[in-house]
């Protein structure tokens, strides 16, 4: 890896955690919601997941918003289960890879992510490695508590902002080519890291 980096910014599901979408979107289906991914690709058809990601709904709102889109009531339990199903795994070598970098870079995290989400990632990672997720990184950023979403720019300025970075020495870790577009707009250096990547080769 280039001398010239300093910082490792890391994106979380894709990257540091397995997810299945599908399992998410197989569980609202069984529940009578009409397909909650757009036709042609990954995004969401309705702003209530958005809403959620961007901080702008409590828990309680996105489980009403999620509600109005079901043919029949269900529990608030039954929702957040559905909405998880997509978590799965920590990738275990990728999770040592970061204890081991942060000794000689400044490592954070950075996931569009929600309040729901939040509490089983990180409850999931107390029970498999004992110790708290944040403790891995020296800041963690979530974009329904900063209020912005990968891939707009704005979002890369505020962690770059607010945890003193300089872009050219910054590395930006992602399983999203359309985020990793937008921070290499910023000066960042990247890592569009796909299904069939290595993640401990790059370094």
């Amino acid at each position: 890896m280039a001398n010239t980096y300093k910082n490792i910014i890391f994106d979380l599901g894709g990257v540091l955690l397995q997810i299945d979408a599908q399992r998410s979107i197989q569980a609202f289906r069984e529940l009578g919601m009409p397909e909650m991914i757009r036709p042609g690709g990954w995004g969401y058809n309705h702003p209530v997941f958005l809403e959620m990601e961007a901080g702008k709904l409590s828990d309680e709102q996105f489980r009403t918003g999620i509600q109005e889109l079901l043919p029949q009531p269900v529990s608030n339990e039954t929702i957040d289960n559905a909405w998880c199903a997509m978590i799965l795994e920590y990738f275990p070598e990728r999770i040592e890879l970061v204890r081991r970098l942060s000794a000689n870079y400044r490592v954070f995290l950075f996931s569009n992510t929600n309040a729901i989400h939040i509490r089983h990632f990180q409850g999931l990672f107390k029970r498999t490695f004992q110790h708290e997720l944040s403790e891995l990184f020296e800041k963690d950023y979530y974009s329904s508590e900063i209020g912005l979403r990968k891939p707009d720019p704005a979002s890369f300025d505020f962690v770059l902002n607010d945890a003193g970075l300089k872009a050219e020495e910054t590395l930006f870790v992602d399983d999203s080519d359309a985020n990793i577009e937008s921070a290499k707009k910023t000066g960042m250096n990247t890592i569009w890291l796909t299904p069939e990547s290595d993640l401990l080769s790059f370094f």
